[in-house]
């Protein structure tokens, strides 16, 4: 049995009691003309903001779109999230999701096939400090703000990649050559989509159409989506292992619905745009548990601005200067 099973089989029965049989399945009905909606809806957005990048030359008419831009290249991911969790089709079609798995790691450079063994290991192992990839070789080790700070920055991408690269070392030869393929053939692609740029339009084009919205605009949206999936959590409530994010008419569109990640860990297979439903059902849940839904702008003070450390409990009253620092509070 993996850690997070061992260790939530109580909250499966609290939960069970919650939200009846008829109910859950409903939220997992899969919807593919509206998975298929909200996928042309992001690339919409993505090339209607490339033309008005190009169209535009002044910096303060053109970044708001490359903003834009940055995050429906992040939410790529979140599609590729949703194949990892055969929550697009009627019935499993390993060829189809093999095809849109390939398709939704392309704009952001990285394998399908690592993203997905990554992710699927995260789920299983969640709690765990040296089981779960995501927090093992991932979440910043010294709780610094510097540090913290740098994952909102072009430095993300050697940070992921170095700990993508520690996980995958651990994984069956065969998965190893078909994730350097994968990768060799995302980058080739955004080499050839920089270079095409540049040569059509020049330095300048390609800086404000390629460099800023995924050197600088991507790795914001990736570090404050990561932020609110499991920095502050409770470490003895299965419960809480993730942050429990208020939803919101803004963040829900910007993040296609992966603001609700406390919510698909307790159900893994609900569709994304059926958890705004789940998250209301599950709010009296919440109420007598004690957890009180955070937004991103707490979640940014917290983290960057009082230094609270990374998977601890972040309501915990700081020790005055006479009092001895308990096990459970966050570092300074």
């Amino acid at each position: 049995m993996n850690y997070y099973a061992e260790h939530a089989q109580q909250l499966k029965h609290d939960l069970a009691r919650e939200i009846s049989a008829d109910e859950l399945r409903v939220l997992h009905r899969r919807r593919p003309l509206l998975h298929a909606a909200v996928a042309a809806a992001n690339f919409g957005a993505l090339i209607a903001a490339g033309i008005a990048i190009t169209m535009l030359d002044r910096w303060y008419l053109w970044l708001p779109f490359a903003v834009v831009a940055g995050f429906a290249i992040f939410n790529c991911t979140v599609l590729l999230h949703e194949v990892v969790h055969h929550t697009i089709l009627s019935r499993l079609d390993r060829r189809a999701y093999r095809i849109l798995g390939l398709l939704y790691a392309i704009p952001s450079g990285i394998s399908a096939s690592q993203f997905t063994r990554w992710h699927l290991d995260h789920h299983a192992e969640l709690g765990s400090d040296t089981e779960d990839p995501k927090r093992h070789y991932l979440s910043p080790k010294l709780n610094a703000r510097w540090l913290k700070f740098l994952y909102f920055t072009p430095a993300l991408f050697p940070i992921y990649f170095r700990a993508a690269a520690k996980e995958t070392a651990s994984y069956e030869p065969e998965l190893k050559r078909r994730i350097a393929l994968e990768r060799l053939g995302t980058i080739a692609f955004q080499l050839g989509v920089l270079g095409t740029i540049a040569w059509l339009g020049g330095s300048g084009l390609a800086w404000k159409l390629y460099m800023v919205p995924v050197f600088f605009v991507f790795p914001v949206a990736f570090a404050l989506n990561r932020l609110g999936q499991h920095y502050d959590v409770d470490p003895d409530d299965p419960a809480k292992w993730a942050t429990l994010v208020k939803g919101s008419w803004f963040w829900d569109p910007l993040y296609l619905f992966s603001n609700y990640h406390l919510e698909h860990h307790y159900f893994p297979g609900v569709p994304f745009y059926n958890l705004p439903r789940l998250q209301r059902l599950l709010m009296p849940f919440y109420e007598k548990r004690g957890m009180t839904p955070r937004s991103y702008g707490s979640l940014v003070w917290n983290y960057l601005v009082l230094n609270r450390k990374p998977h601890t409990k972040w309501d915990v009253v700081a020790p005055s200067p006479t009092q001895a620092p308990s096990a459970s509070a966050p570092s300074a």
